[in-house]
């Protein structure tokens, strides 16, 4: 076995040249939580050696994010800086990579009011539409990755000795990584491959309509003309290919914005901004959220919802068989990057315009009249179970397995 050092800088430099593909002369933006200080220095490191212009570190510290929350005024949480939206739309303008470690704490705004939450959340939103739409378009290059914070490892191994914790989330990265391989990015290269050819049956089939059926789902989801699956990673506006999550498992694609029908049923919790939402039901007419529940936080999906016209509507419709590795963890990881790389999901909220023909140049009228949702939202929740049935529906109205107990048919 490698030791920890081995594995951490064979980590570092897959993401930096799998994950964000970093080109001689560009610049890349690394936001990392304080705690993951010693990957975060690998990371710039490796950036550099790769020909990197310039790296800047934004650092998070989620407790200060807790202080606004507790401390400050309705007019603070309404507030976003410009000046902080205009550097990023500029470091987008001039091509650069942006990668972030995604790890929040499941419970970090535990005891807040869910309504000041979404409140500096949807101030963030609005304020940085031009980037967000720089990432959903693929202009920029943009990797998710993760590492172990104490907070996130102490929900996720509750059951271990506290010393173990860490450890074993560091185990359980590499792993969905595949970090342990003799050579991680060969390994990745070839489990894009995979995922391409998936992606490539599914576009060839050209399904008019899904049907999802398990115990407290029956769902049909129609899809829009000129759809396209995609998965594993993509190309930006300069030709450059990167993969926007890692790990990855899935293939996505844009359910038509108002053909969703029936009721599903989340069999994973959500971690909504730092607030769990548990058992979450909802009911679709004409594709619009018109009844919601949930064991535990509905609150939190009261203020979700609210957002904006397109709250209330999938954006995204993604397969993931049961059999994925991350799935054989038999673990919640109470993190969305990776829990939904380990069961099929949806998410509530903006289509990515890549995933119809010719979206990238299209405005947001023409996006809603192809029938892609727009919304300043993007939250999605799994589904996914080894009870889950999906039936494709053909052109020609004939049915075939897609699905078969959580797995490909």
């Amino acid at each position: 076995m490698e030791s920890f050092e081995v594995l951490l800088e064979k980590y570092a430099e897959l993401v930096i040249k799998v994950g964000v593909n970093i080109q001689p002369g560009q610049n890349l933006m690394i936001t990392s939580p304080l705690e993951t200080v010693e990957l975060t220095r690998l990371l710039v490191a490796k950036a550099y050696r790769a020909g990197a212009k310039y790296v800047h570190v934004d650092w998070e510290d989620e407790q200060l994010m807790r202080i606004r929350y507790e401390e400050a005024s309705e007019e603070s949480l309404n507030y976003y800086p410009k000046w902080l939206a205009d550097m990023a739309e500029q470091f987008g303008d001039e091509g650069g990579a942006v990668m972030r470690i995604k790890v929040p704490d499941p419970e970090l705004f535990k005891g807040i009011d869910s309504s000041k939450v979404s409140t500096a959340v949807k101030a963030a939103a609005q304020a940085r539409q031009k980037h967000s739409a720089q990432t959903r378009n693929n202009q920029i290059t943009w990797s998710l990755i993760k590492a172990p914070t104490r907070a996130w490892a102490d929900k996720v191994f509750a059951d271990l000795p506290e010393e173990e914790r860490i450890p074993a989330m560091w185990k359980a990265v590499f792993q969905m990584n595949r970090v342990y391989r003799e050579d991680p990015v060969a390994a990745w290269r070839e489990h894009i491959q995979e995922l391409k050819l998936r992606q490539e049956q599914m576009n060839t089939k050209r399904y008019k309509k899904l049907h999802y059926r398990a115990p407290g789902t029956d769902l049909e989801v129609e899809m829009p003309e000129g759809y396209l699956w995609l998965g594993g990673g993509d190309t930006n506006a300069s030709g450059t290919y990167f993969v926007a999550n890692m790990p990855t498992e899935e293939i996505y694609s844009m359910p038509h914005r108002s053909g969703v029908n029936g009721t599903v049923t989340s069999t994973m919790p959500l971690n909504l901004n730092g607030q769990l939402v548990e058992g979450l039901k909802l009911t679709f007419r004409d594709g619009k959220v018109v009844d919601y529940d949930a064991t535990s936080g509905r609150e939190h999906m009261t203020h979700l919802l609210a957002t904006d016209e397109g709250a209330s509507h999938l954006g995204e419709v993604a397969l993931v068989p049961h059999s994925s590795p991350i799935s054989q963890l038999n673990r919640i990881f109470y993190n969305t990057g990776i829990d939904e790389n380990a069961s099929c999901h949806f998410a509530l909220g903006s289509a990515y315009p890549v995933n119809i023909e010719g979206g990238t140049r299209l405005g947001k009228e023409e996006l809603l009249a192809r029938g892609a949702n727009v919304s300043l939202t993007h939250v999605d929740f799994m589904i996914g179970s080894a009870e889950l049935d999906i039936d494709g529906e053909l052109p020609d109205g004939t049915i075939e397995p897609v699905f078969r107990k959580g797995n490909w048919a």
